[in-house]
C-alpha cells in the first residue's frame, strides 16, 4: 500500500513522540526558551553599548508553564578573555548590585502556556561605571549559584577611532573560500605608553564567539596607530554560505520551505521541506539575518506574548552516515553544538532528522559539523564557504593599563562584507 506524504508526515510525528514517551504532558515546563539579548529597539544588534550613554540593551525570555518565578539579576565584571576581573562590584556598579526583575507577562491565546519575562538596562536601579566586557547573570530569589540565564555584553568607551574593510583573502587555501578582516586603530586620544603591548583586538563573525580571533597583535605600529593586514592568517574566517531560513511567523499557511503544518494532541508541528546539500554549489546570494531569529506572530499584537510554540522538524537528506555529528546551528541554537540540536541518521529512509521547540518567527539556521580547529569551517560538508558571502564582523579593541586591575574596552567597530562600516 502506497502512504501518502501526509500519512508519512504523521507517523514521522508520532515515531518522535512513541520514542521520546510523548504526549500531551511533553512541553517542559519550568525550561526557559528564546532567550535574546539585544540593543532597545534593534533586535538583530550586536549586544554592546557605549559608557555613558542613552544606550540601552534589552533581554527577552520565556519560561514554560504557568507558574511566575521570582528572578533576580545581577552583573559580573569581566577580562577580555571572559573571565571575573578582579574589580569589586562598588568599582564597576553605580547603584544596586542586585536587583528584582520585575516585567513579566503571561501568553495570550496560546497552545503552549509561557510567562515572558523582559528586562532593560542600564536603568534606575543599575548602569555601568567601567567598560569591558560583562556577563548578566538571572537566577531564582535566593539562589545566586544557580542562574537560569548567562549571556555576555559589552560597554565600550568608543574612544579609540576602528576603521576596517574586509576583502577577498589573497592566501594560498583561502581564496576561493576565505574573508580577511584588516582594520588600523587609532588611539591617538589616549596616553599608551606600549600600545603594542597594552592593546589587544578581538574579531567576531556573525555574533560567534566559538571561532573568534582574539588577542590579535598587530602587524605594523604607527604613528598613534595599530594596523592589522592580515599577514597570516589569523585576520582570515571562512566566509559560509548564506544562511537557510524558514518563516513560521503564521500557522495558517504553509510559507516557503513549510512542507506540512499539523495540529496533534493540541500543539503544533511544522515538518520543514527537505535540505539540500550546498557544498558543490556556486554562491548565491540572498538577503539573510546572519544566522539569528526574529520572533513574529502574523495574525497578534504583542509576539512576545501571543506567539506560540511549534515542533519543527528538520531532514537532510545523506545516502550514508558522515564520520562526524551534524548540528542545527544558529542563534536558533544559541550557536551552539550539543545533544539538544544534534541530528539522527535515520538508516531506513537515508535522512539525517532533528526535533526543535521553537517560537514563532522568522529563523535562520545551517548544518554544522563538528570540528576543533578553530580555522576549519563548520560548514564545509553540507554548506560550502565562499569568498563573496554576506557577512558581518565585529572588532573589539582592549586596552589593560599595566597599573590597572581590569580590561577597558576603548573601542568597537561593525563593518559588513556588502557596505561601510557603522
Amino acid at each position: 500500500m502506497k502512504i501518502s506524504s501526509r500519512h508519512w508526515f504523521l507517523l514521522l510525528i508520532l515515531t518522535f513522540l512513541v520514542s521520546n514517551f510523548i504526549g500531551a504532558q511533553d512541553i517542559p515546563e519550568g525550561e526557559i526558551k528564546s532567550v535574546r539579548l539585544h540593543r532597545e529597539e534593534w533586535n538583530l544588534s550586536y549586544p554592546i553599548i557605549k559608557l555613558g550613554s542613552d544606550e540601552k540593551l534589552v533581554l527577552h525570555f520565556d519560561l514554560l508553564g504557568n507558574n511566575i518565578e521570582t528572578y533576580y539579576y545581577t552583573f559580573i565584571h569581566c577580562d577580555k578573555d571572559w573571565n571575573p576581573s578582579s574589580v569589586f562590584e562598588s568599582e564597576y556598579l553605580d547603584g544596586f548590585t542586585e536587583n528584582q526583575l520585575q516585567d513579566y507577562k503571561m501568553s495570550f491565546n496560546t497552545t503552549v502556556n509561557y510567562i515572558h519575562y523582559s528586562l532593560t538596562f542600564p536603568n534606575n536601579n543599575v548602569s555601568f561605571k567601567i567598560s569591558g566586557n560583562y556577563i548578566i547573570k538571572v537566577y531564582p530569589f535566593g539562589e545566586p549559584d544557580a542562574p537560569v540565564i548567562t549571556r555576555r555584553f559589552m560597554v565600550s568607551e568608543g574612544i579609540a577611532e576602528i576603521s576596517a574593510s574586509t576583502l577577498r583573502s589573497k592566501l594560498t587555501g583561502y581564496y576561493l573560500t576565505g574573508q580577511q578582516v584588516d582594520f588600523r586603530v587609532n588611539h591617538a586620544s589616549m596616553n599608551i605608553q606600549d600600545p603594542y603591548n597594552n592593546i589587544y583586538s578581538t574579531i567576531l563573525q556573525n555574533c560567534r564567539w566559538d571561532n573568534a580571533r582574539k588577542n590579535l597583535k598587530p602587524d605594523f605600529t604607527g604613528n598613534y596607530s595599530l594596523e592589522y593586514n592580515g599577514l597570516s592568517d589569523l585576520n582570515i574566517f571562512p566566509g559560509g554560505s548564506e544562511y537557510r531560513y524558514f518563516d513560521i511567523k503564521s500557522i495558517r499557511y504553509q510559507s516557503e520551505y513549510i512542507k506540512k503544518i499539523d495540529n496533534i494532541f493540541g500543539y503544533y508541528h511544522v515538518e520543514l521541506r527537505e535540505s539540500e546539500n550546498r557544498a558543490a554549489r556556486q554562491y548565491f546570494y540572498w538577503q539573510d539575518f546572519n544566522g539569528k531569529y526574529y520572533i513574529a506572530h502574523q495574525e497578534g499584537i504583542d509576539p512576545h506574548t501571543d506567539a506560540d510554540y511549534v515542533y519543527v522538524y528538520f531532514t537532510l537528506p545523506s545516502r550514508l552516515p558522515v564520520n562526524n555529528d551534524i548540528y542545527i546551528f544558529g542563534e536558533l541554537t544559541e550557536w551552539a553544538l550539543n545533544d539538544k540540536n544534534k541530528m539522527h541518521y535515520n538508516h531506513e529512509n537515508g535522512v539525517y532528522e532533528c526535533r526543535l521547540f521553537l517560537k514563532q518567527g522568522w529563523y535562520n539556521y545551517m548544518y554544522a559539523v563538528k570540528d576543533d580547529n578553530l580555522s576549519a569551517s563548520l560548514f564545509r560538508k553540507f554548506e560550502g564557504d565562499h569568498y563573496e558571502t554576506e557577512n558581518d564582523y565585529l572588532i573589539l579593541s582592549y586596552y589593560r593599563d599595566p597599573n590597572s586591575r581590569y580590561d577597558r574596552l576603548i573601542g568597537h567597530k561593525v563593518i559588513n562584507t556588502l557596505n561601510t562600516g557603522r
